[in-house]
């Protein structure tokens, strides 16, 4: 499959790669160090993860609405001059305030290239799709293997710059993004196949952007849609908050952090694509969302059916390793589902809006309930009910999920995702 991708679609699954290696070289460490580098509350540290999270996530709508305007190449390559610059800073930020910037500059940037990135590669496999080369989600799949790759060897490098210190952590993630910022001045082409420029089509005639954003809110399955995917990725934030909290608490230590993170990226890695194209050929994109928001609530109540025996030691860690696996299938069900039921809601001119949409409701979400969730693990409650309630949230979404796909969309895909020939 992968040699027989056109050569933008395996620039992007490329570059989602090297996107998460030097990402996760940093994350997966920073509530460590801002708990006792820089000494913040417990409270504080949720609310800059939550912050990190909606600075990328939930302005990932003002980067969708650029890329729809000035396509993929410059929001790229403006976005790693800022992560380069976000990641110099938090190296040597000392204060709280001088996090909160870095942070909120590191998030910002991903809202530039995330959104460019993974609109460009839905409406890639939307065109492998229609060319008769298999379902869109196969793409998408291997576009999101690809990422946890990243996000298998990141922690791991992380894991071991930390031996030297926090900033070398920061300073080495800049450089890969140094590395992605290089590669694509040289080999993103600046016009991408298959896309068209906001206000070409039809369909946006006479009402702009301001008749396209109407037209996404009045959109109440997709705004459901949104809710539903919101909910799964408070859920895996948790892999930054709750799950550090649970690993302290039983090991006595972080260190084994980075192995349940490479044990999360190593099962996407090698299981991505086969369960893809299994439940592929056995689920809808609704049943498949609905499937892994279930198996993420299913980890949070194992950890919360063990946590009140106070166990410690190695074996204490089981519990944390099963909810990282069934997390990560869950994530493995949900992420290419969404991502590709998205260009049904959006056609080809929006899909960056559309796409962006989706992230920045996923990032209120975020923010408002990691700063709930950092308060709550720390609040002295009996020690199963954050992990409750936590699983409650991925339930509670499973009815918001829109029942069928849209069919004024669906049934014109041919003729209007049909690109050059």
């Amino acid at each position: 499959m992968w040699r027989r991708l056109p050569a933008l679609p395996r620039l992007l699954i490329v570059t989602q790669f090297a996107f998460n290696v030097g990402f996760f070289a940093v994350l997966p460490f920073l509530a460590e160090h801002l708990g006792t580098a820089i000494g913040m509350a417990g409270w504080l540290v949720g609310f800059v993860l939550g912050l990190r999270t909606f600075s990328q996530q939930g302005l990932f709508v003002v980067g969708g609405w650029l890329v729809d305007r000035y396509g993929v190449r410059p929001l790229v390559l403006t976005g790693c001059v800022l992560r380069i610059a976000g990641f110099c800073w938090l190296g040597y930020a000392a204060s709280t305030a001088a996090v909160i910037g870095a942070v909120l500059l590191i998030g910002f940037a991903a809202a530039l290239f995330s959104p460019a990135v993974e609109s460009e590669a839905a409406r890639q496999a939307v065109r492998w799709e229609e060319a008769g080369h298999g379902p869109r989600t196969r793409v998408l799949a291997l576009f999101s293997a690809a990422g946890q790759a990243g996000a298998f060897i990141g922690p791991l490098l992380g894991g071991l710059l930390l031996l030297a210190d926090f900033r070398t952590a920061c300073l080495c993630g800049a450089a890969v993004f140094v590395l992605v910022l290089a590669g694509h001045a040289r080999l993103m082409p600046r016009h991408t196949p298959g896309r068209e420029a906001a206000g070409t089509t039809g369909g946006d005639s006479g009402g702009g952007d301001g008749g396209a954003v109407r037209a996404l809110l009045r959109d109440r399955r997709f705004l459901a849609l949104a809710c539903a995917y919101g909910s799964y990725l408070l859920a895996y934030n948790q892999l930054y908050l709750a799950l550090p909290d649970e690993v302290e608490r039983a090991a006595g230590s972080q260190a084994p952090l980075a192995w349940l993170f490479a044990l999360s990226s190593l099962l996407v890695v090698c299981a991505q694509l086969p369960v893809s194209r299994r439940v592929g050929e056995r689920l809808d994109l609704r049943r498949s969302m609905a499937a892994g928001l279930l198996l993420v609530a299913a980890g949070f109540a194992v950890v919360a059916a063990v946590r009140p025996a106070g166990w410690t030691g190695p074996a204490a860690l089981l519990p944390a390793a099963v909810f990282v696996v069934l997390l990560t299938v869950g994530q493995m069900l949900i992420v290419p589902a969404a991502r590709a039921w998205v260009p049904d809601f959006a056609g080809p001119a929006r899909l960056g809006l559309y796409t962006g949409w989706l992230s920045s409701v996923s990032g209120l979400l975020v923010l408002v309930g990691s700063s709930a969730t950092g308060a709550l693990l720390h609040a002295g409650l009996p020690p199963a009910v954050p992990w409750l309630v936590l699983a409650a949230l991925p339930l509670l979404a499973v009815p918001l999920l829109p029942r069928t796909r849209p069919a004024t969309v669906a049934q014109a895909g041919t003729c209007r995702w049909a690109g050059p020939a």
